[in-house]
């Protein structure tokens, strides 16, 4: 048998490091494959977007908010039944971060419990992200949350 050398050494690590490189490539080769962007129109709503900021501003600085619960009929969200929304029109969007096929954008009504279902027959486990709009009396206000149904 032949004695080890440094020689020998070298052509190791070259090895380890080919061998580590190529499993790199091959065994993750798309990291976030799934991984795909918010909205199509991306540029178009990027030089709207100081008015999302504006209802952002107006949706936290709101002294009730609305809020979101999880049951087994869905998601059910909320709104103040001190504030008056008979006249507030209201939109959502649940943004699935890893497949845009599973997004839901729906406009709303308001049951008598100041309230709105989206029902669990449309959501796959997963992270979602839940935008919330609403325009009351000409004012816009926005609220997101990030949603785990499971």
């Amino acid at each position: 048998m032949k004695n080890f050398t440094w020689g020998h050494g070298i052509i190791l690590a070259l090895a380890s490091f080919i061998i580590f490189i190529l499993s790199m490539l091959f065994l993750f080769p798309n990291g976030q494959k799934n991984s795909e962007l918010v909205t199509d129109h991306y540029y178009e709503e990027e030089l709207e977007y100081q008015s999302v900021i504006d209802a952002k501003k107006r949706g936290d600085t709101l002294e009730e908010k609305p809020v979101y619960s999880q049951d087994v009929s869905g998601i059910k969200i909320s709104f103040p039944k001190s504030i008056n929304n008979s006249n507030a029109k209201i939109k959502f969007v649940l943004n699935r971060s890893d497949d845009q096929n599973f997004d839901i954008k729906r406009a709303e009504q308001l049951d008598a419990n100041q309230s709105f279902t989206i029902p669990s027959k449309v959501l796959k486990a997963g992270n979602y992200t839940l935008r919330l709009m609403w325009t009351k009396d000409r004012t816009d206000y926005r609220l997101d949350y990030d949603v785990i149904w499971k």
